[in-house]
């Protein structure tokens, strides 16, 4: 059986966020254009599915570390910030983008909130189906 965990990191979110595209819950919303992902960034993303390799990233993260949330999300896609010719800072991620992102896969039924005490989200049976059908896919 393969899982996530045996598939090439790159190859599995590009091939997962093909999938993704195809969904019709999971639009990038009008919004996406315009922001930064974090204080640390400069500019807003280049690449025009930057929202859907997100999206896939967020899930496999989730997949493997679940329960996860938003925070800890956060101090994963932060980044050092340039702050002159002084030294550079971490600075967390935009917790915006992850939230919605997070919202969307409960909506699909991929995530749900951890009832067992700890704070975060996990992969439902569902999203693991899901998530473990792309890696077959990717696997080679």
């Amino acid at each position: 059986m393969v899982t996530v965990r045996d598939v090439d990191q790159g190859k599995f979110v590009s091939a997962l966020s093909e999938k993704l595209e195809k969904m019709e819950n999971l639009k990038m919303p009008e919004w996406a254009k315009f922001i930064k992902t974090g204080s640390h960034v400069e500019r807003p993303p280049q690449q025009d599915n930057w929202w859907y390799m997100r999206a896939a990233s967020v899930l496999r993260m989730i997949y493997l570390d679940g329960p996860v949330g938003v925070e800890r999300l956060r101090s994963y896609y932060g980044g050092q910030k340039n702050l002159g010719h002084r030294p550079h800072h971490f600075r967390k991620a935009g917790g915006k983008i992850i939230r919605y992102i997070i919202q969307k896969f409960e909506e699909e039924g991929f995530v749900t909130k951890n009832e067992k005490g700890k704070h975060g989200r996990m992969i439902t049976p569902k999203g693991q189906k899901f998530l473990d059908s792309v890696a077959k896919e990717t696997y080679q």
